[in-house]
């Protein structure tokens, strides 16, 4: 298993896995932004600035089931107090290749610094462009790692007519040939998540984010 983030990422996105030990791996953030917890099969990866032994200490004091401790809320609530920042959900990480040639969809580029789209997305992600369709948005920047991370928005009265799957299409087409493209997507966001899959998108884990205020 790779001993960065960016080593460990890299190498999910191309089937290899950390091994399903029931163990937690920490490691250190890859930049200040970064901090959270991804939960794949049977191991979790902790990436923090924080002393690994508080990280093993806190979840030993869990009872719960061993397996599902960093994703606690108990866990999620000490490892967000210890520093100090936020956090909005837990999600389902996924990823994807990059595909060749022009995205099948007729995008146009918007460079406006101050769209809300993009004012969140630079909170999480660095060189954020966005593109614009009728009746939705892509927006793709680097992330946790310094990965591609695509996120995608459908206006309500053009749902259910196969936008949201051709705007994650879309993404993969953007990115830079040979490399894998990220998107998280809240549980609890059905249509999300089945726009993601039926792009291609493959789900690798669990993820929750914190976020530097």
């Amino acid at each position: 298993m790779g001993r960065t983030l960016a080593e460990i990422l890299d190498a999910a996105a191309h089937g290899t896995f950390p091994p399903p030990d029931g163990t937690t791996t920490v490691v250190a953030s890859p930049s200040h932004r970064d901090a959270g917890v991804i939960a794949f099969t049977a191991h979790s990866v902790v990436f923090t600035d924080e002393d690994p032994e508080w990280v093993y200490g806190a979840l030993a004091a869990l009872d719960c089931d061993a397996l599902a401790a960093t994703m606690n809320p108990r866990f999620l609530k000490a490892f967000l107090d210890r520093t100090g920042r936020s956090t909005d959900t837990i999600d389902l990480l996924t990823v994807a290749s990059a595909l060749p040639g022009g995205p099948p969809l007729d995008l146009r580029e918007i460079r406006d610094p101050v769209h809300p789209r993009v004012v969140r997305a630079r909170k999480r992600r660095d060189d954020v462009r966005m593109w614009a369709t009728d009746g939705g948005v892509l927006v793709l920047g680097r992330g946790v790692a310094g990965r591609w991370e695509a996120a995608v928005e459908v206006e309500e009265d053009v749902r259910h007519r196969g936008l949201g799957r051709a705007l994650a299409t879309a993404a993969r087409h953007l990115v830079p040939a040979g490399e894998p493209v990220w998107s998280q997507q809240a549980a609890g966001n059905a249509r999300s998540v089945r726009a993601f899959q039926a792009a291609g998108f493959r789900p690798v884990g669990a993820e929750a984010l914190l976020i530097a205020d």
